[in-house]
């Protein structure tokens, strides 16, 4: 989801991708011009490939791991690569400004909720996945999806889950309230802890929402997300109103920060949370005992989490678009997914490799996700996040009635996205 949250885990890599998986990977794209990249003939793309160098740009988080993977790509490729690190925080804006001066990387790797903004942008070029596309998880799929047109290729899903302290109980709970009476049996300060922040915080809270029938948007008949807002009406009042009631049992505080939760989770004060695979490998570390589990459901649907999708795209503007193909046929390949599976702690966007893990967080976050929203890349999103977080920190701290403060959000949400 958002990108600021992912943290290298420091899982030691796999060296030596055997140049099979290479050559192999030379059929599993189609051709990935689709318009936008000459084709080439054998010698062509030798010539280009022996004088090209691969522009890649990656944020502080994913830079070591692309680094790692790139090693290999050029030991089998001879395709020499730059890797160059960018702050997460204002990459994708660079590069929608660079890329039409052709100053822009030929690759730059990112989530996939950036993605309606660069194409709307024109700044990103169409891929044809090919025969591999079926070898990725639908949910990877859709995520590169846009208009109907596939852009880039994915190469990690994650989610949020419900993290257990398995010192403290070996309970699994499918609703949200008997999480809460396991929690309390345990006797520890934080039956249940989760973080909020006084800006709110809905990336963490959406499964507990969509739970109560209030996605965030409406989708289309292809299963697309449109611009409509879909939680307001009752679901998103009855949200609304737990939220306030969770806050008046003391269970929900915009004065727990997510460094908070963390470590009141890490000092064993709490029985469960709800995190990421970024937290979970901090637990890890720390010695503990912990279960990755289907976050519980609140109200009276199952329980539905943002996914978010890494992916690397193409530029528009890539002035090596044959090298540009040749990266993605290996990226497509099983033995490139779980290198960067290892490299970055992520359920890898190929099911078969994420179930070949020896990692248990990986499949059970991976098995999570499958069940979860995929989190919207439109660029109405952009209008959502501000006024949605603060008002469900206003109504847990009391500043705002329920009923009537996500009813001004809504209001507010859809002015903002109108004026775009």
């Amino acid at each position: 989801m958002e990108a600021t949250r992912l943290t290298n885990t420091g899982v030691i890599m796999r060296r030596g991708i055997a140049a099979l998986g290479v050559l192999a990977a030379a059929t599993a794209l189609a051709a990935c011009n689709n318009g936008t990249t000459p084709s080439s003939t054998s010698s062509d793309s030798a010539n280009t490939d022996a004088v090209a160098t691969l522009t890649i740009w990656a944020d502080d988080t994913r830079f070591s791991q692309v680094e790692s993977l790139a090693e290999n790509f050029t030991t089998n490729t001879g395709v020499k690569v730059n890797v160059v690190q960018k702050s997460e925080s204002d990459m994708d804006t660079e590069f929608t400004t660079q890329v039409p001066t052709g100053n822009g990387p030929d690759l730059i790797v990112m989530a996939h909720d950036k993605l309606g903004a660069l194409v709307a942008n024109g700044v990103v070029a169409p891929v044809d996945l090919g025969e591999a596309k079926s070898n990725f998880a639908d949910v990877a799929v859709k995520a590169v999806t846009y208009n109907g047109q596939t852009y880039g290729v994915p190469y990690a899903v994650e989610s949020v889950a419900l993290v257990r302290n398995n010192a403290l109980t070996k309970d699994e709970p499918k609703t949200y309230d008997d999480m809460i009476a396991s929690g309390k049996t345990t006797g520890v300060q934080y039956p249940f802890i989760i973080q909020m922040g006084d800006k709110g915080d809905p990336y963490h809270f959406y499964g507990f929402q969509t739970s109560f029938g209030a996605p965030v948007f409406n989708t289309n008949a292809d299963g697309e997300y449109t611009s409509e807002l879909a939680m307001g009406g009752s679901g998103g009042t009855d949200f609304a109103n737990w939220l306030k009631a969770q806050a008046d049992a003391g269970v929900l505080s915009p004065s727990i920060t997510g460094d908070i939760a963390k470590q009141a989770f890490l000092d064993g004060k709490a029985a469960y949370t709800v995190t990421g695979p970024w937290n979970v490998a901090a637990f890890r570390e720390a010695g503990m005992d912990v279960s990755v589990l289907s976050v519980p459901s609140a109200g009276s649907q199952a329980a539905q989490p943002f996914v978010g999708v890494q992916m690397f795209y193409q530029s528009a503007k890539s002035a090596n678009p044959v090298a540009a193909k040749q990266f993605f046929n290996y990226l497509a390949t099983p033995e490139a997914q779980e290198e960067m599976q290892k490299l970055g702690g992520r359920a890898s966007a190929m099911p078969s490799v994420a179930d070949k893990s020896d990692d248990q967080d990986i499949k059970d976050f991976a098995k999570v996700a499958e069940s979860g929203a995929l989190a919207p890349a439109i660029p109405a999103m952009g209008s959502v996040w501000n006024f949605w977080g603060q008002t469900e920190a206003n109504i847990v701290s009391g500043t705002e009635t329920p009923a009537e403060g996500w009813a001004t959000m809504i209001t507010n949400i859809n002015n903002a996205i109108a004026s775009k």
